[in-house]
């Protein structure tokens, strides 16, 4: 059947005003920028743990999705909020590792527009089979009916500071004292954290600047003990994995870490577990601090990226692509089969952190 021009004329005006409408439907939502091919590009710091989740391919996609391009480079969480040779480049966003530094950042004078807890990971210990059976032989690792192993981090600490051998500990196959490394304090989150950590089980309760003036120098002589102090939770890590048990018996790193190796090639996990060489294990310290990761908005675009972060595909990625709980500590998804029964549903035992000025002051007797 022909169609009149009039009755052409009037589809095409529709079909116009339709497309406009849809136009402006689009541009008011910012979830779905990327339709339009607008993209808009924020630069700005990021801790390492991040680097293996921005750069994810599904990621990416996701976050153009919301019409967000994201130029990150690695730098250590307190750093980021300290430096001005990193604030003078004038970053859009920082993303630490840990809620204090945005205290800290606000201390130093950067200008917040806004922030947000995006993910969340606990601070864990990474060791060896055979370090973990002499540790549960003495005492200072338990297991859980679920199959996750807890370490008595206090007593291993005591240990430490008493210059016990590994022989001492149950662990034969290692010469000399017992340590444990962290990154450094001063420049990276997981080794800020643990140092948090370390000072407030020294004192028995969340660390005060009296437990500082009376605990302060043993703290101090644990991480003197640890001798090199990586920069980053990534390098440490990979240094971890490629020292074996004899270079690197017991890390502090994230939880999330391990998750990320063994799902980025579950192949290669199945492998480690049926060698008969040393497997690596998740310790979880009782009790551990979380570390939260907030998003720290300078620009007022970075609330956007805030919102595409914590939407419900993103925070699916975060979890079952590189292991990052949500921003309550939750899983968000299922968990890759490869991790299956890795990891406890949720941490029962977490100490909070002490506030910034102890922090701070922690951090200089530690550089001293």
């Amino acid at each position: 059947m022909a169609i009149s021009r009039r009755a052409f004329g009037v589809g095409l005006l529709a079909a116009g005003v339709a497309g406009t409408g849809g136009y402006f439907a689009v541009k008011d939502r910012p979830e779905l920028q990327g339709l339009l091919g607008n993209s808009t590009k924020l630069f700005g710091f990021i801790g390492g743990e991040k680097e293996a989740f921005l750069a994810d391919q599904d990621v990416i996609s996701a976050l153009h999705g919301h019409g967000l391009e994201i130029n990150s480079r690695v730098a250590g969480s307190v750093e980021m909020v300290r430096e001005q040779a990193l604030l003078s480049q004038n970053p859009a966003f920082l993303w630490p590792s840990s809620s204090i530094m945005v205290d800290i950042a606000r201390q130093g004078g950067i200008k917040i527009r806004n922030d947000r807890v995006i993910l969340n990971t606990p601070v864990v210990v990474y060791s060896w089979q055979p370090v973990v059976d002499g540790l549960t032989k003495a005492g200072l690792v338990t297991t859980t009916p679920e199959g996750q192993h807890q370490l008595d981090l206090k007593a291993l600490l005591d240990a430490v500071l008493a210059g016990t051998n590994w022989s001492k500990l149950g662990v034969n196959s290692l010469y000399g004292q017992a340590r444990i490394v962290s990154t450094d304090p001063n420049r990276s989150n997981s080794g800020f954290m643990f140092s948090g950590l370390v000072l407030s089980l020294l004192s028995g309760n969340v660390a005060s600047a009296d437990a500082l003036a009376q605990f302060g120098d043993k703290a101090q002589a644990i991480f003197r003990n640890m001798g090199f102090k990586s920069s980053s939770s990534g390098k440490l890590f990979e240094q971890y994995l490629a020292g074996g048990i004899g270079g690197e018996p017991m890390i502090v790193g994230y939880e999330n870490q391990l998750v990320e190796w063994i799902i980025a090639d579950p192949q290669r996990w199945k492998r480690v577990q049926a060698s008969n060489s040393a497997k690596p294990v998740v310790l979880y310290p009782h009790p551990t601090v979380y570390s939260a990761h907030p998003l720290i908005a300078i620009d007022e675009q970075v609330d956007r990226m805030i919102e595409a972060l914590i939407s419900p595909r993103l925070q699916e990625l975060a979890w079952t692509k590189h292991g990052f709980r949500g921003p309550l500590g939750t899983a968000t998804g299922d968990a890759d089969s490869a991790i299956a029964g890795l990891l406890p549903a949720e941490i029962d035992a977490v100490l909070p952190m002490p506030d910034a000025n102890v922090m701070l002051a922690l951090l200089n007797k530690l550089a001293a």
